[in-house]
Formats: structure tokens, sequence, C-alpha cells
């Protein structure tokens, strides 16, 4: 018997702050799980002809955001996949509304101070541009932890290797498929 295939009937959302590895873990338990990956940045990205950076300078947080919430809605219309959402995609009410009610979401959850030293070695990230990521990070735990809180699943990440994550990540969704049994 195939032990994943229960974790395969919904989309699986990773949410999370920037920086604790909803891409990189979500390419990896896709490949575990044998469900294709979306990311929602390369997915806006490809649907503006730009890059997520040029869309927050050109046209702000809120055009982004708009853009983000068709896509992801139109990624959820899709079959079962593995699904990297953006930082802020779940703190907007629609989108966290459309992954609530169509995808199993998942809370990668890690100290901030592990997130800022992995948020420091890429300068790609706008809502860090010529700020110290330790407060950004911070700023955006104290408005956001209480919305992430709200998904379906919480992984405590710590500093661990993307594998042993991708093992938690396969274990809890394991128990909530399974508590979700009649």
């Amino acid at each position: 018997m195939d032990r994943y295939a229960p974790l395969r009937r919904r989309t699986i959302a990773l949410v999370g702050l920037m920086g604790v590895g909803k891409s990189s873990v979500g390419r990896r338990l896709a490949s575990a799980l044998e469900l294709p990956f979306r990311d929602t940045d390369s997915e806006v990205e490809t649907a503006a002809g730009r890059s997520v950076a040029d869309i927050f300078a050109d046209l702000g947080e809120a055009a982004f955001r708009e853009g983000e919430r068709r896509v992801i809605s139109r990624l959820l219309d899709q079959e079962p996949h593995v699904l990297a959402t953006g930082g802020g995609a779940f703190m907007h009410d629609q989108t966290r509304d459309l992954i609530k009610s169509r995808a199993v979401s998942v809370w990668l959850k890690a100290d901030l101070e592990v997130l800022a030293r992995r948020v420091s070695r890429k300068d790609t990230r706008p809502l860090l541009a010529g700020k110290d990521p330790l407060e950004v990070l911070q700023a955006q735990a104290e408005s956001r932890y209480p919305v992430y809180a709200l998904a379906d699943i919480t992984v405590e990440t710590g500093d661990a290797a993307h594998h042993v994550t991708v093992e938690q990540v396969i274990d809890a969704l394991s128990a909530h498929v399974e508590a979700a049994q009649p």
C-alpha cells in the first residue's frame, strides 16, 4: 500500500515568514510525495511578465497581492500539488479563505534569528530593501503569527536540514489526515 496516497488528495499550501524554506522544503516535499510543485512568486512573475521586486516597485504591494490572489485561485483549481505561498499571501482574507477551502495549509515556523541569517544571504526581497532583516521579521512575526496560527498544521522547523523538515511535514500531514478520518 502507498502510505502517501492520502496525502496526495488535496493541495498542500505552505505558509510562513520569508526565509522559512517554503520553496526549498516545498520542492523536496513535492518530490517525496510525487506531487507537482508550484511557487506563487514564480507563477506571479510568469503571469505578470516581470519580477516580484519590479511589481512592488512599479505597482505597489496591493497590486502584487491582488495578482497573487488570482494566481493562487487558479493554482488551487488544478490537480493536487505542493504550493509555496508568499509570506504575505495568507494574511489576506480572500486568499486565506481560498487556501483554507481548497488545500491543507501548513505553517512552517522557525526562530527569527535563523530566518534573519537566511534572508540576509540574498538581496531579492523587496520588503527588506535597506532595512534590518531581524527588525522586519520581528514586526512581521508580531502581525502575522496570529494569522498563520489559523493554518491547519504548524510545523516548528528550527534550523534543521530541509530533508528533516520534509519528514516533519509528512508526519504532521499524516497525523492531520488520520485525525480527519471518521
